[in-house]
């Protein structure tokens, strides 16, 4: 017998639509932005249409919270965060096949229009590649938008954030078609801009890998949150400890967060942690939070009290008493 639910108030309403209705990340990411697709030049253009969003959503969202359910009060449940991890960090890594093949298409499109000399075959071969390079970029917006999901149900399973492993001239000659994939190029350069600089006041966070005390960390974090709520917290990356408790918070609240790992520096050896701490302070922080741990935390301390950045200081000693 079926059974139905008179919908009375408009809360009923909403909820019953956005049960139907993808977040705006989704419905963002699976908008078709061109009409012919193309994953690569051997294939012929597509007009099919791109996933509905709230069921790519729904669908990544259950593909790793069912994996939990299957193992929770199991033998297995302890792999359950290991299989996980390996999903979101396979969604991760399709993301960056397709930006590196972007990129590729991307230069094609430049070495295009350098040659440009408005004959029809290479006008044509020029809105071939840009068609290529918009589908590329069109897909990766959608699988990154489904790992990014998946990191977040991750988070949510765990309680700690999924982390990846560690790592124009014009010219007579020009044709519209040219000038459109100019166009098309400053559009996307623009969009990685934004994409890996993150806009809003930058808060600075570093501290040891001894650290278990994490409610005082969270409520200084939510605190700096409501006075700068546009924030954006960049922490020294260490996968235990401070650090992770603040990606974890980071996850949790939705901020965008900027992972300094010493990945760029390690030329320099034991100066690597100090070089680090040097390219935080050029970020012009509005504040800080330094929890005690090594000479790296005592170095940036430092260096945030020269420069007269506001900041907050845990000590161990402290957060042993309080646990």
């Amino acid at each position: 017998m079926t059974t139905i639910k008179s919908i009375r108030t408009a809360d009923e309403i909403a909820a019953l639509i956005a049960e139907e209705t993808a977040s705006p990340a989704f419905e963002h990411a699976f908008t078709e932005t061109i009409d012919g697709f193309r994953m690569s030049y051997a294939d012929d253009e597509s007009d099919a249409p791109m996933p509905l969003a709230h069921e790519a959503e729904l669908a990544t969202e259950m593909v790793v919270r069912t994996l939990f359910d299957l193992f929770r009060d199991t033998r297995l449940e302890s792999l359950a965060d290991r299989i996980a991890w390996g999903m979101v960090h396979s969604l991760h890594k399709v993301a960056g096949q397709l930006d590196g093949e972007a990129d590729k298409a991307a230069r094609k499109v430049r070495d295009l229009i350098r040659d440009a000399d408005g004959s029809e075959v290479l006008t044509a071969e020029l809105e071939e590649a840009q068609t290529f390079c918009q589908s590329l970029d069109e897909a990766r917006d959608a699988v990154a938008c489904m790992r990014d999901h998946a990191a977040r149900t991750f988070a949510a399973e765990t309680g700690r954030p999924w982390s990846a492993p560690r790592g124009s001239l014009v010219s007579s000659k020009r044709t519209a078609s040219v000038v459109a994939a100019a166009d098309f190029l400053a559009a996307r350069r623009q969009q990685r801009i934004d994409r890996h600089a993150p806009k809003g006041p930058v808060v600075l966070f570093s501290g040891g890998q001894t650290w278990e005390d994490s409610d005082a960390l969270w409520d200084r974090l939510d605190s700096i949150r409501t006075r700068i709520p546009m924030m954006v917290l960049a922490t020294t990356a260490q996968d235990k400890g401070c650090d992770a408790i603040a990606a974890a918070w980071a996850a949790s609240r939705e901020v965008p967060l900027i992972a300094f790992t010493l990945a760029k520096w390690r030329r320099m050896g034991d100066r690597a942690g100090f070089a680090r701490n040097d390219a935080m302070l050029a970020l012009k922080p509005v504040e800080a939070v330094v929890c005690e741990g090594s000479g790296l935390q005592s170095h940036l301390a430092r260096g945030v009290r020269a420069k007269g950045v506001p900041a907050h200081f845990f000590r161990l000693r402290d957060q042993r008493r309080a646990a």
